[in-house]
């Protein structure tokens, strides 16, 4: 996925990885990560995307004290405009709904924002700087 947004360091990638590794060990046995797969039926895997729970301060239009984020869309390029990620994200959307969740977000690559904008995704205020 990483290296599909334009990410070519090996070095940086292998962080993301043991990063990430550490991270999905914690997360998805606490039940902070939920994650949906879409199969062929040989079966191969070949699209996913995940939902990041975290506890935060109630805000304007949410009313639970947690935020979810969609991440880690990808769907292989021999998948891809058959409408996986479409179906793979719907279900997203709807899991959200069903656990009382009034917003979700996620970061947009170009590829994938006409996608989102498709199902209503609209453009925030965040902000980011590189420490």
């Amino acid at each position: 996925m990483f290296e599909d947004m334009g990410h070519r360091d090996p070095a940086e990638l292998h962080r993301v990885d043991q990063a990430s590794r550490e991270y999905f060990a914690a997360a998805v046995p606490l039940g902070t990560y939920k994650a949906w797969l879409a199969e062929t039926p040989e079966p191969r895997v070949v699209a996913g995307g995940g939902i990041v729970i975290a506890n935060w301060p109630g805000y304007p239009g949410e009313s639970l004290a947690k935020r979810a984020w969609i991440l880690n869309m990808y769907t292989e390029p021999e998948a891809r405009r058959r409408g996986i990620a479409k179906q793979l994200l719907q279900t997203m959307l709807d899991w959200c709904r069903s656990e009382g969740f009034r917003n979700v977000s996620l970061h947009a690559s170009p590829a994938g924002r006409p996608l989102y904008e498709s199902l209503g995704f609209q453009a925030t205020n965040e902000m980011r700087i590189p420490l």
